[in-house]
């Protein structure tokens, strides 16, 4: 018979039988402790997540015993009842047979009361050479491993997902087309269960394409294959926070679920789907998509205001985390926007400690200047060897941790003013100043940053590496205090140009040319685009809100210099009770309105130019000043010579303590402008 035809079959069995062995694939570490148990006896354990083919491996085990000649004896969990008495009728000639028996127990976890009975009382009376598999959602408790005797005759299997090699080979036996293999491996990863039901739909999609996402159909089978009913909605929702975070922390799931916190938690850590790592609970990645992909469908708002109050809390996280966690809570960060601007394509989230972040120290100096001339050239050297004498606190390093080699770093280096030394030794950083001086100059108190990367050849694309390279950029970003301008220095060619551009970071012109390399700065005014506005862009990019068209430079805050402010000050006050006025002053779109507006800018403004008078009034030394001011803006005279008439002053003294008062009020808008407080 030709591979592939179905005749000629005694029974419908027989022809069903030989379609699932031409399309079982991998599972080659399992077969092998299968065929080695088949000789010696005992039990395994074979445990994994719903639907990751623990019935399929059976149904192959079985096969395998029954081609030794061995006697096999199924059983299923979900037809059984869950009793001692059941369980030994069910296997009665594993009891009274000989030493060859096989005995096979698919859905463990509906009898998994039974655990305790089967290890102290019903396998302890099997005939020596008997074999057991259990497989079940679940691994073997603890006291399995604690007895001695247990230990050396029970073996785990955990079963996880196909890996990349055998996943093609499972669509490749489903006669999946080229093009729509990408896709599919996409969503389901190497999860058999999500490549059958992909694959079948798919299959039979005439206008499925490279662009093909699992149908609702599809989503809700494999919610209840693999999730099943919930105890509660706040068990629901834990479960969809823990779905969209990178990990899930006890921490994280009380500030979005005051209430049970840790009982949640606990309950999440017990699911068979949810891993625990060093740094939280994490789900298989086809329950995360599959729990995303519905939520979105199901409650848009709800999706929306959950990813908004987890986005809140990582925010905070990185701007109080002490240095060695902000990149934990940016990776986070950075997770849960990985569907924006190409996100996915250019953060791996793989190899989590397989490099680390390391703190500069002079010893390192040789070794970075070594690296920098490898990976671009001599005068990238020198300019690297300049900062670390000069600002060693920029710099961090990247050290594969089993070996403490160097394999890349990076610096972000903070500058207050321009020098003619730091020029001459560093054309990025002479570039960058005269990007700013260009766009928009610093205010005093404010400083501007660049970023530089080193990293070797294998480690520049996806890697480690990179992402924590990205995560310490953005880390630096958003913590920096008073920082105009941030400006990233990479090669004008570089392929992240849209990825950046997506951020928001723009390449504003001027290039710079070190030893005949040419390098772009992609820059962020941090004023016109502070933190908050820019992690809220991100958030619409996400959700499909409507979001402006960014550009260099950012549109956003009104970014003025002193004297643009100063003057706004005055305007602003004298057209205090002139709405459309307030409106059309520059103030209004400053920093220092924008978050008090409410919707209202012309009146928010007027608030704080009043609350501003008030304010000089309370220093005793001014009080004459704060006289003059009120006379003049807020108790309504219809002239200078009139309020000076009031006040009983001569018209150059009350003149001299309004220009006075004038000049507090506008001194204190702006320290609040530049500093925040």
């Amino acid at each position: 018979m030709a591979a592939g035809d179905d005749r000629g079959f005694a029974t419908l069995g027989h022809r069903l039988q030989a379609a699932r062995e031409r399309a079982f694939v991998g599972r080659g570490e399992e077969l092998a402790a299968f065929g080695t148990a088949l000789r010696s006896g005992g039990v395994l354990w074979v445990h994994g997540p719903g639907g990751v083919g623990k019935s399929t491996l059976l149904q192959r085990f079985a096969q395998e015993a029954a081609a030794a000649g061995r006697p096999v004896t199924p059983l299923d969990g979900r037809t059984l009842d869950p009793t001692p008495a059941a369980f030994e009728a069910a296997t009665a000639p594993l009891l009274t047979g000989g030493g060859d028996g096989v005995l096979l127990v698919d859905a463990f976890e509906r009898v998994q009361g039974l655990e305790g009975w089967l290890r102290e009382r019903f396998l302890p009376r099997l005939p020596d050479g008997a074999l057991v598999v259990v497989a079940g959602r679940t691994p073997p408790d603890v006291m399995w491993t604690v007895d001695p005797g247990w230990a050396q005759t029970l073996r785990p299997l955990p079963l996880r997902d196909l890996d990349a090699r055998d996943a093609e080979a499972f669509l490749d036996a489903r006669g999946v087309a080229e093009g729509l293999r990408g896709p599919l491996l996409a969503f389901a990863g190497g999860h058999p269960l999500a490549l059958s039901l992909g694959a079948a739909v798919a299959g039979k999609d005439s206008e499925a394409s490279a662009r093909w996402t699992p149908a609702q159909d599809v989503i809700a089978t494999l919610l209840d294959q693999l999730v099943g009913e919930v105890p509660s909605p706040a068990h629901r929702h834990a479960l969809e926070v823990c779905a969209h975070t990178y990990v899930t922390t006890e921490d994280l799931l009380r500030h979005v679920l005051p209430d049970d916190a840790a009982a949640l938690f606990t309950w999440l850590r017990r699911l068979p789907f949810v891993e625990s790592s060093r740094r939280g609970l994490f789900p298989h990645d086809v329950v995360r998509e599959v729990l995303e992909a519905d939520l979105r469908w199901r409650d848009p708002r709800g999706y929306a205001d959950m990813h908004r109050g987890i986005g809140a809390y990582l925010a905070e996280r990185i701007r109080t985390a002490a240095d060695p966690d902000v990149l934990e809570a940016v990776g986070s960060l950075f997770h849960l926007h990985r569907s924006v601007g190409g996100t996915a394509e250019q953060i791996s989230w793989r190899g989590d400690g397989e490099v680390y972040e390391d703190l500069f120290r002079p010893a390192d100096v040789p070794a970075l200047v070594r690296m920098a001339a490898e990976v671009e050239n001599a005068a990238s050297a020198a300019a690297v060897a300049f900062w670390t004498a000069r600002q060693p606190e920029a710099f961090r390093l990247y050290r594969r941790t089993r070996t403490g080699e160097l394999v890349g770093f990076c610096s972000w280096l903070r500058l207050s003013r321009p020098s003619a030394e730091e020029a001459a030794a560093d054309p990025v950083t002479a570039t960058a100043w005269e990007n700013a001086r260009a766009l928009g100059p610093l205010r005093p108190g404010e400083h501007l940053a660049v970023g530089r990367t080193w990293v070797r050849a294998e480690e520049s694309a996806l890697s480690p590496v990179s992402d924590l390279v990205q995560w310490r950029a953005i880390g630096y970003c958003l913590r920096a205090d008073r920082m105009a301008w941030s400006f990233m220095a990479m090669r004008h060619d570089t392929p992240m140009r849209d990825y950046l551009a997506a951020f928001d970071f723009h390449d504003v012109g001027g290039h710079a040319r070190v030893g005949g390399a040419e390098y772009a700065l992609f820059a962020h005014d941090w004023r016109a685009v502070p933190a908050d506005a820019w992690l809220e862009r991100l958030d619409r990019l996400l959700l499909g809100d409507p979001v402006d068209a960014p550009g260099p430079p950012a549109a956003g805050l009104t970014v003025l210099t002193r004297e643009e402010f100063a003057d706004a000050v005055r305007r602003g006050l004298r057209h205090l009770s002139r709405p459309a006025e307030l409106a059309a002053n520059p103030l209004a779109g400053t920093r220092l309105v924008a978050g008090a507006s409410g919707g209202d800018p012309a009146k928010a403004l007027r608030r704080i130019l009043e609350e501003a008078v008030e304010r000089v009034g309370r220093d005793p030394r001014a009080v004459k000043f704060h006289r003059a001011l009120k006379a003049t803006y807020l108790a309504g005279a219809p002239t200078q010579e009139a309020a000076a008439e009031r006040l009983g002053l001569p018209f150059t003294t009350y003149r001299r303590h309004l220009a006075s008062g004038v000049e507090r009020v506008g001194e204190d808008l702006w320290h609040r402008e530049i500093h925040g407080t």
